[in-house]
């Protein structure tokens, strides 16, 4: 090769690695010059910030608030008529943003297509949301009263993966779905198996948030993740107005009632604390909620003696059970004697909540307004004249 023929090689060749490097400094100010906050309005375990093509979730550790339990980086997918999105890999488009988080960080493609969902919360939210149709395989069938769930598994278009806390890995590797929402609980030593499929966890811990419309404001999260970000606003800024106006008439009360809430369960009873989602809505709908001094964000554990000890003159009593036929004061006092010793029983005062036939487990994580109407009716009948309750109903005397 002569020295003119060296030269011109040499130049063309400085000219294209200049380009590529325009082209990639281009891409990396793309990626990091337009980025701004999103203003959420409740949830304190959720920030996201905005870019152009992308977003980034942060999500917050509920157990070590100075710690992130996951981010997410959610990039807008070629659209199905060919449009292209940012030609930059996942991994360089990573590198390009600034301050991520360390350890758990996702790269993610919205909208989702394909999801394998855990619970029924989440199965029935992805139904309102319009999108059940991305549902390819849940968990613990049997608990999921809905029709397009339903419909799906007996089609085969839903896969059915078990039991949710040790899911079926085979069956998820042949759906192969774009995400897994899966549900974290403190000290559970992560996800086993199912995290080395290399399938994008979305870590569901909406449940650790402090109050109702925190965790109802997960919405926009899951959303902006199957790109229903304008339905899933139109749904929360309903349900914020509505449970407002309900927190607003129950302060018009003249009556604080004492509230115990639960069953006795493993030789155990579990009461919501006061700073949970269903503490503050006790406090929201205007009771005097006997345990709203136990710490934390969640329930805990008691002995049925510590609860008698300390609701025993409750003068309303809510529970939760799942069955075929309806609960009834005989049937509780067969379950278990000592509950008689409660004057709520004795007054016939109990109302219970029969998950087997509504869609409690469904609807209120995401509508808490609508719980909220059922315990403002219950406690203060006068503020809600002539409104039935939907979830909570008086017990029967007999079988």
């Amino acid at each position: 090769m002569n020295t003119i023929t060296r030269s011109a090689f040499s130049v063309a060749a400085f000219v294209l690695l200049s380009c590529l490097l325009l082209l990639s400094c281009g891409e990396r100010r793309a990626a990091t010059s337009d980025l701004s906050p999103v203003p959420l309005s409740y949830a304190t375990h959720l920030s996201c910030e905005r870019g152009d093509g992308y977003s980034i979730w942060t999500l917050r550790n509920p157990w070590d608030t100075t710690a992130v339990l996951h981010q997410y980086i959610l990039r807008l997918a070629p659209s199905r008529e060919g449009e292209s999105s940012s030609s930059m890999s996942d991994e360089a488009f990573m590198q390009a943003l600034p301050s991520l988080a360390e350890g758990n960080v996702s790269v993610i493609h919205v909208p989702v297509r394909s999801a394998g969902v855990a619970t029924a919360v989440h199965c029935g939210l992805l139904d309102e949301l319009g999108v059940a149709s991305a549902i390819s395989g849940v968990c613990e069938k049997e608990y999921i009263d809905l029709p397009a769930v339903a419909e799906g598994l007996a089609a085969g278009r839903i896969a059915d993966f078990g039991n949710g806390m040790n899911p079926n890995v085979e069956r998820i590797m042949d759906v192969a779905p774009d995400v897994l929402l899966l549900t974290p609980f403190e000290h559970s030593g992560g996800y086993g198996r199912v995290e080395r499929l290399g399938i994008p966890i979305i870590e569901c811990a909406e449940y650790m948030e402090s109050s109702p419309l925190a965790r109802a404001e997960w919405i926009r999260f899951y959303a902006e993740l199957f790109g229903v970000k304008e339905r899933a606003d139109s749904i929360f800024r309903a349900v914020e107005q509505n449970y407002l106006e309900l927190k607003q008439r129950a302060t018009a009360a003249t009556t604080r009632p004492r509230l115990l809430s639960e069953l006795l369960y493993g030789g155990q009873w579990f009461v919501p604390c006061g700073q949970s989602t269903m503490g503050k809505m006790f406090a929201d709908a205007g009771a005097d909620y006997l345990f709203r001094n136990r710490k934390g964000s969640g329930s805990t554990a008691l002995s049925f003696e510590t609860v008698l000890d300390e609701a025993q003159d409750a003068d309303l009593w809510l529970v939760k059970y799942n069955s075929q036929q309806p609960l009834t004061y005989s049937q509780l006092a067969r379950d278990y004697q000592p509950y008689t010793r409660f004057r709520a029983f004795q007054q016939r005062h109990i109302y219970g909540c029969d998950l087997a036939h509504n869609h409690f487990y469904e609807e209120t994580p995401f509508h808490p307004d609508r719980l909220l109407r059922d315990f403002i009716i219950l406690l203060h009948p006068e503020l809600l004249p002539g409104q039935q309750t939907v979830y909570y109903k008086p017990l029967g005397e007999q079988d």
